[in-house]
């Protein structure tokens, strides 16, 4: 994102054929932009239609690692520490009940695309806990790399205490699927 933005701020310069602000009114390269943001590029000054185009490339972050679990979803915690790792690891082998790792990152879109499904599936298997672990936090490194975590998103589901699955990859039809299979 930052690319693009560093490309549209170069790609509006100066020139002898000036719009308001000292901008030229189209940029010296096509820009591939969003449908409504290049509408919205013709139907305002340069100035405003650069501030138009920097909006149309910004994305909502829906379920970044900063947020907090919404009060709906009381299974979802997030690990903050590596102690706070080590305990829930100890707790899910020696309580044997069901559980769900699912391993995250702040700039991982992947990542937001599932996030949605595994919050449904937590209303819908109120027994099975989900923790989140964000793979950028200092001090978790060496946990990840013991876990074998390259890549995100991946999920590890516990039951009776031991890992019985995995996911990797933006699969929601796989993780419905293994949801209804081991936890139903």
């Amino acid at each position: 994102m930052r690319r693009c933005a560093a490309l549209l701020r170069r790609s509006w310069t100066s020139s002898g054929r000036t719009g308001a602000g000292g901008l030229s009114p189209r940029p010296q390269f096509p820009l591939p932009l969003p449908g409504h943001a290049d509408a919205a590029c013709r139907a305002v000054a340069p100035k405003a239609a650069a501030a138009a185009a920097f909006a149309a490339l910004s994305l909502p972050r829906t379920f970044s690692s900063a947020s907090s679990p919404s009060p709906g979803s009381s299974k979802m915690h997030l690990i903050k520490s590596e102690e706070q790792f080590d305990g829930v690891l100890a707790k899910i082998r020696d309580e044997s009940s069901p559980a769900i790792l699912y391993f995250t990152a702040a700039w991982c879109g992947p990542c937001r695309l599932m996030s949605p499904a595994i919050e449904a599936l937590n209303e819908k298997y109120p027994h099975v806990t989900t923790y989140k672990i964000d793979i950028d936090q200092e001090g978790i490194q060496d946990k990840l790399m013991e876990l074998r975590i390259d890549s995100v998103p991946r999920l590890h589901f516990f039951s009776k205490g031991q890992k019985v699955d995995e996911i990797v990859g933006a699969d929601i039809e796989s993780l419905e699927h293994t949801m209804d299979r081991l936890y139903k």
